[in-house]
């Protein structure tokens, strides 16, 4: 398998990042132990995952998660250190939306705990905290790698004028820089990431790690109507890119699907690979035949013709 490097981060990541955010939700742990066994099986190396997952299901307290991970960890043929674990600080568990210094020294034990592992491999902070000067949480972090208990640092759903202050107040205050970026993208949202903050991230050279990589599975093509999504878990983030756009990505798809062979799902992620300031799309698989599938995208080629009509497909 070949391996991408992740920015400065000294860390190399297989072309797809498995997303945990299912287990505990929509994989139990039995299935979430076969799909990681799966996952590493097929030489890929990287688990996503954050200290808020999955809170939102009823009965759930967050660190869930983490703590079948933790557990995995614990009995997996995988050594430790063949294993690189993201994970993620600063979402509402009980007290609000923070990156303050006291609650990431606190939540990182937390999380070391539930992840049963004496380090992190890359710490992010997961939403901006407009509150919390970039200083202060970047000394945190700073502590931690320090310590050992962390190894890299980067951050989710910050936009180019958030990235580029971040790495400002880390140069004037001599801390260490968000290294890695996680930002929503697909084949239908794309705005938010292309332009300004992909070429920050080209120039720059840090790492992207994209979340959504499979717009919540509207694109893996099984949904084919918002009948189609009535009842299931993720009804209410699918249903809507039943639009017109939605529409056209999904002929697209099948159309390169048919041509291929491959499946929407791996021509999706395929895509991701190509795009410029990408190192690896994240995507959650819930069977073994969905992971099969997301392993296959890693070594999937897209035609440029295939490209373009995507990129046309979802502008």
């Amino acid at each position: 398998m070949e391996m991408r490097r992740l920015g400065k981060t000294g860390l190399s990541v297989a072309p797809i990042v498995i997303g945990g955010n299912v287990f505990g939700w929509t994989a139990d742990e039995k299935t979430s132990f076969a799909i990681l066994d799966a996952f590493f099986d097929a030489g890929l190396n990287t688990i996503d995952t954050a200290d808020v997952y999955s809170a939102w299901v009823p009965g759930n307290k967050g660190g869930d998660s983490e703590e079948i991970i933790g557990r995995w960890l614990s009995q997996a043929k995988v050594s430790r250190d063949k294993a690189v674990i993201v994970t993620k600080v600063g979402s509402d568990m009980g007290q609000g939306k923070t990156l303050k210094e006291t609650y990431i020294l606190k939540a990182v034990e937390d999380s070391l705990r539930r992840l049963q592992t004496d380090y992190i491999d890359l710490y992010l902070s997961h939403w901006p905290d407009a509150d919390t000067p970039h200083e202060e949480t970047l000394g945190a972090f700073a502590k931690l790698k320090q310590q050992g208990k962390i190894r890299a640092i980067g951050c989710s759903n910050y936009d180019a004028k958030l990235l580029q202050a971040s790495f400002d107040a880390a140069e004037k205050a001599g801390l260490p820089r968000y290294d890695v970026l996680q930002p929503e993208y697909n084949l239908y949202e794309r705005a938010s990431f292309e332009g300004p903050l992909a070429d920050l991230c080209v120039k720059e050279d840090i790492g992207v790690i994209t979340y959504f990589s499979l717009a919540a599975g509207f694109l893996t093509g099984k949904y084919r109507s918002k009948a189609d999504t009535e009842g299931r878990a993720r009804e209410g983030r699918v249903s809507k890119y039943f639009d017109d756009k939605g529409l056209r990505i999904l002929a697209a798809l099948d159309k390169i699907s048919a041509e291929t062979g491959a499946k929407p799902a791996e021509i999706s992620l395929a895509w991701l690979l190509r795009k410029k300031g990408v190192t690896a799309p994240i995507a959650s698989a819930t069977s073994l035949s969905q992971l099969e599938s997301l392993a296959k995208s890693a070594t999937l080629a897209l035609s440029d013709d295939a490209m373009a009509l995507l990129d046309q497909a979802g502008a």
